[in-house]
């Protein structure tokens, strides 16, 4: 065999191995599927991972799949505002424990919520605690942006 009919062997052979791979993973990512969903409220304004969650009602859903899960929360006032909540870990909840959020507060005073139980769906979702140097980054890139008049 030559070395050009070698390297389009090598190339059909990666475009198999590649299309392959990607039908193992396609059915994964399209098979997530909602595991649980309810409602709270919010007394104050929290940090709940990167993001600033103002006080007010909300409907929330957990979607899942193998490789990742998302909290989406919708206010449920005039404003409407969504927000997408990547969970940090998953933890088995006892059926005694409360449903609940679990806030902590940071050495500044800023609430941020690190956990949310619920025994009903059999899980508690662990979110990461915001870090000051990411709200630095943030706050940067949104005053660049400013300053780009975006």
């Amino acid at each position: 065999m030559t070395s050009i009919q070698m390297s389009t062997i090598r190339r059909f052979a990666y475009a198999v191995v590649l299309a392959l791979t990607t039908l193992n993973f396609a059915p994964t990512l399209a098979s997530g599927q909602e595991t649980a969903r309810g409602r709270f409220t919010l007394a104050h304004d929290v940090r709940w991972g990167s993001v600033e969650v103002p006080a007010g009602e909300y409907k929330f859903s957990l979607e899942s799949n193998d490789l990742v899960h998302v909290v989406t929360l919708n206010e449920l006032n005039h404003n409407q505002k969504g927000f997408f909540l990547l969970v940090h870990d998953v933890d088995d909840t006892r059926p005694t424990d409360r449903s609940m959020l679990v806030l902590r507060t940071t050495a500044d005073g800023t609430s941020y919520v690190s956990a949310m139980q619920l025994p009903e769906f059999g899980m508690t979702l662990r979110f990461a605690k915001p870090s000051g140097r990411a709200e630095k980054q943030i706050a940067r890139a949104g005053t660049a942006a400013a300053a780009l008049g975006q």
